[in-house]
């Protein structure tokens, strides 16, 4: 006996109620319009928001970089300033060493420069120097220069003929500079103007 087989309608096709000749109308038909703009405005709304977002996020990552940026180049330039003040401390430290080595070259009798030892003091004062300039420290200058309070202390005022008011007469201790900052100012004698002698009291004598 043959079994039964029951149609069974094809995917897509309304099973009660709907002929196909129906259904194909309905699907010919397609969405209509009012709910095509309805979904396309929704989308354009989804899409602006996800773009102000993504604005926001861009927006707040850039300025979480640059205060990064910014953050870093402080530490950065705190690091060297410590640095180059520390090197200030000590170097003002060893000041005083190359100011004896100084002193002591100036102060050597003349029978005694030409000694083997004396040439070695000489060339260690010549390193202690060069290390010192290789860190960026250098003399004040003070031949021929006007006074300066930046740079230059008074140590005297002097009435010398030849000279103008405030012109530096000599050095007493050599100054330094550690890059552009001043370590030790020099230690000058400042002239003064010569003034004239006060004709009331000529003629009163």
């Amino acid at each position: 006996m043959a079994e039964r087989q029951e149609s069974v309608p094809a995917e897509g096709t309304p099973q009660t109620g709907t002929t196909a000749e129906e259904f194909a109308t309905v699907a010919a038909e397609g969405p209509k319009p009012e709910t095509l703009e309805a979904e396309l405005e929704r989308l354009r709304q989804e899409l602006e928001t996800v773009r102000a977002q993504a604005a926001e996020y861009l927006d707040g990552w850039q300025r979480t970089q640059a205060e990064f940026a910014n953050y870093r180049k402080r530490q950065e330039a705190e690091f060297l300033e410590r640095v180059r003040l520390n090197n200030a401390v000590l170097i003002a430290r060893i000041l005083p060493v190359l100011d004896d080595l100084e002193r002591a070259m100036q102060t050597l009798p003349p029978g005694l420069q030409s000694l083997t030892w004396v040439d070695g003091i000489f060339l260690i004062k010549r390193k202690l120097e060069v290390i010192l300039e290789a860190e960026g420290l250098k003399p004040i200058e003070t031949v021929g220069k006007s006074f300066d309070p930046l740079y230059h202390e008074a140590v005297t005022y002097e009435d010398v003929p030849g000279y103008q008011e405030g012109q530096i007469i000599g050095e007493v201790q050599r100054g330094y500079m550690l890059g552009e900052r001043v370590i030790r100012p020099a230690l000058v004698r400042v002239a003064r103007a010569t003034r004239p002698p006060d004709s009331s009291q000529q003629e009163s004598v």
